[in-house]
């Protein structure tokens, strides 16, 4: 994956000179994609127990630069690194263990196992999403790739078919599961699949049914604070805690036969059959999920009802028990949550995606938002040494042909 680039502001065309001086030839048969990060703003590890999430698309994202080739050969390179990875369509089991590009190869694999027809390109990524940040990098280069490719192999062997973004979302998972090693839910490629602009999307990660909710803020901005503080998603705690939820729902099913899934228990049945799970943080592990999961449930209707300070207020309550219960928060991320919880105006704080460092996201209002972004960056500094970063992301569209 690759992260901020110093030319953050190319544009398109930019893009495209970028990518003849490169490859050569000439503007003919390039095409241009985008894909986003995204930023989820309640319902934080629940998407693979089968809960629910409420994301919302950034206009941070994956921009690829595309050209078909007449052969088999599918390469890569970024804007920000200087080395060109070269690989072949049918040779895709090769290229698992690369630093960057294996993301890409994942999902050409994942496709072709698909039945999607795929052709030889160039390609060149641009990405102002930042690496590591817990705003879903990876999710942005999988479904702009996937785009990508699936739009070049149609026109290159005559076919006509729309894209199935869900399907598309679903092999972008698949990739990442099998191919790079993640073992993550479908939140992050759906949101970044299903993206529109000015809503969030409320999904069920059992069924895959969703509702875009549009974010009526009324005077309040969306401000994402990023840590600085590396962490890799692969290495981090992410897949024990995904096999503590297993042992704690494989508990509770006893006394509940008819669920599927931690995502399908209410807070009252797991009141009442707690007890039963004796390993006391496996216990905490899924109190985190269910009432995570109320939570989304509770702040779907508040944004409905336009209460943005009560929506703020479960936001405060998502940070706390994923501090307390859940466990994957860090000084970092604790210390970003407190600086901005004693800023006027700030109407929530909560640290988004895996945790480990990464990102928080607050509710600010307009006229604070400078004062947020100098009280917290000081603050945050004074404590932990670290300088953090700030993004002011509007909510877009998800993965596209840009024309």
């Amino acid at each position: 994956m690759t992260g901020n680039t110093s030319a953050a502001n190319m544009t398109i065309e930019d893009l495209k000179r970028k990518f003849i001086e490169i490859y050569g030839g000439t503007e003919e048969e390039i095409r241009v994609f985008s894909s986003p990060g995204r930023v989820n703003l309640i319902g934080e590890h629940t998407d693979y127990n089968g809960g629910y999430v409420f994301p919302a698309a950034l206009t941070l994202s994956s921009t690829v630069v595309a050209r078909p080739r007449d052969d088999r050969m599918m390469n890569l390179i970024a804007t920000d690194l200087g080395v060109q990875v070269r690989g072949s369509l049918d040779r895709l089991d090769e290229y698992k263990t690369l630093k960057w590009g294996n993301y890409q190869y994942g999902v050409a694999d994942e496709l072709q196992k698909a039945g999607y027809e795929l052709t030889g390109c160039d390609l060149l990524y641009h990405d102002t999403v930042p690496l590591g940040a817990g705003l879903s990098s990876s999710a942005a280069i999988e479904v702009a790739t996937a785009v990508a490719l699936v739009s070049l192999g149609n026109t290159a062997h005559g076919l006509d078919q729309p894209l199935d973004m869900i399907r598309l979302a679903l092999i972008c998972q698949k990739a990442e599961n099998n191919y790079v090693g993640v073992n993550c839910g479908i939140m992050d490629q759906f949101a970044s699949a299903m993206g529109k602009k000015d809503h969030a999307i409320f999904l069920n990660c059992r069924d895959l049914s969703y509702r875009h909710v549009p974010l009526n803020l009324k005077g309040y901005r969306i401000v994402i604070a990023n840590t600085n503080k590396k962490r890799g998603l692969a290495d981090s705690k992410y897949n024990e805690r995904r096999s503590q939820c297993e042992a704690a729902f494989e508990i509770l099913r006893k006394f509940l036969p008819e669920a599927t899934c931690l995502g399908e228990i209410t807070m009252e049945e797991f009141n009442r059959f707690k007890h039963e799970i004796k390993d006391e943080v496996i216990r905490k592990r899924a109190e985190h999920v269910i009432a995570e999961d109320d939570r989304v449930l509770r702040s779907v209707e508040a944004l409905d009802d336009n209460d943005i300070e009560l929506f703020g207020e479960y936001m405060i309550a998502s940070h706390e028990s994923l501090r307390d219960l859940y466990e994957v928060t860090g000084a970092e991320l604790d210390t970003l949550v407190e600086e901005a919880l004693k800023v006027d105006g700030v109407a929530g704080s909560r640290m988004t995606g895996a945790g480990f460092g990464g990102c928080t996201v607050s509710i600010v209002r307009e006229e604070a938002v400078d004062r947020f972004i100098e009280e917290v960056g000081s603050g945050y500094t004074a404590r932990t040494g670290l300088v953090p970063s700030f993004y002011i992301s509007e909510v877009g569209d998800g993965g596209r042909e840009l024309k």
